[in-house]
């Protein structure tokens, strides 16, 4: 319960809120959903690998710049030599092609850096939009209208083209996979900013931010103590459906040339250089592009998951809409239902 609203209830008046937390009720809708909990599990071991990568590349023996030529077969155009591209014991998934590059440690390391972009960018884009979406429902009319006018036009942007210009424009020298995090977190904010916006001018009408305001808070100490619990739901359900597009984003630019560059590996880059050794090296092709499916399904049934957690409406409208069908199932079952019909036909 709001503090504000406490603050204004008569003495003596039980302010005692029942039931579990709002954690514990999470917690006990999301472990409801066998789906969720397989791709928490999923998304929890791929961080696991990704964080770990050091490690299994030691465990190896190898690492993911040295070049093999000897593991790879010249005369037939760089292919590797051993059936599954030279998978074995001294190379887990086999090796590239033409290179001889360890395929495992640059998938694991690839992780890393697939992985890394998204969330970092997604943090770079709840900011920005959270941030943005606060000020425009708590200003004034002429702030309201720049910063949704701002954000409209960011919505407009072509992501793609807006990060293909970017990134071709500055210099290689710049750490691309720093700057692939600033250019997809700076340039898709809009839509979280819109639906903060949105949860915020609903939120202003409420009974406890309205005692808020007749305690004499601030606006932002309203804005941190009243309004940020109820955005909560909505930003963290978006937040977690945006790290898988974000993935994708970042694959893409890598697969188009313009994102993380050769030697440091990505999913994306990956794709890139194995877009024809689909039949000579079919392994190739399948791991990056496999390892980038399996993280996007996952992230996806988990965001909504969350979502599912984080809104008890959506479970009242289960729980009723069930409790309805029951009892008009009992209803029609009961032994006198039958009768009854009867006699009020005759």
């Amino acid at each position: 319960m709001s503090e504000a609203l406490v603050a204004t209830q008569a003495p003596g008046t039980d302010t005692t809120v029942p039931g579990a937390s709002g954690a514990r009720q999470f917690w006990r809708r999301l472990r409801a959903q066998r789906a969720a909990l397989v791709a928490a599990a999923v998304v929890a071991l791929l961080v696991l690998v990704a964080l770990a990568a050091p490690l299994l590349t030691a465990l190896e023996g190898q690492d993911p710049t040295t070049y093999h030529p000897s593991l790879i077969d010249s005369a037939r155009g760089g292919v590797p030599i051993g059936s599954f591209g030279g998978a074995g014991g001294g190379h887990w998934l086999g090796v590239e092609p033409q290179t001889g590059r360890d395929l495992f440690a640059r998938l694991v390391y690839g992780a890393r850096v697939s992985l890394g972009v998204a969330l970092a960018a997604t943090v770079i884009q709840v900011t920005l939009g959270v941030l943005i979406g606060v000020a425009s429902a708590l200003g004034s009319r002429f702030i309201d209208q720049l910063l949704s006018r701002i954000t409209d036009i960011i919505i407009a942007l072509p992501l793609m083209i807006m990060a293909l210009a970017l990134l071709a424009i500055v210099p290689t020298s710049f750490p691309r996979p720093v700057l692939v995090t600033f250019v997809i977190g700076l340039i898709a904010w809009g839509n979280i900013a819109k639906i903060t916006r949105a949860q915020t001018l609903t939120l202003k009408g409420l009974d406890h931010v309205a005692a808020a305001r007749l305690s004499g808070w601030g606006t932002w100490r309203i804005a941190r103590r009243e309004l940020l619990p109820g955005l909560a739901a909505p930003v963290i359900t978006y937040a977690a459906l945006l790290v898988p597009i974000n993935i994708s984003i970042e694959a893409a630019l890598s697969f188009l040339g313009v994102g993380v560059k050769p030697p440091t590996p990505s999913w994306g880059q990956m794709l890139t250089a194995a877009d024809v050794w689909y039949q000579a090296a079919p392994q190739y092709l399948l791991l990056p592009a496999g390892a980038l499916f399996v993280t996007v399904v996952a992230l996806t049934v988990l965001g909504d998951g969350v979502r599912t957690a984080l809104d008890p409406r959506a479970a009242s409208r289960l729980r009723v809409g069930t409790g309805a069908k029951g009892e008009g199932r009992a209803g029609a079952d009961a032994p006198g239902a039958a009768g009854t019909g009867k006699e009020d036909a005759a």
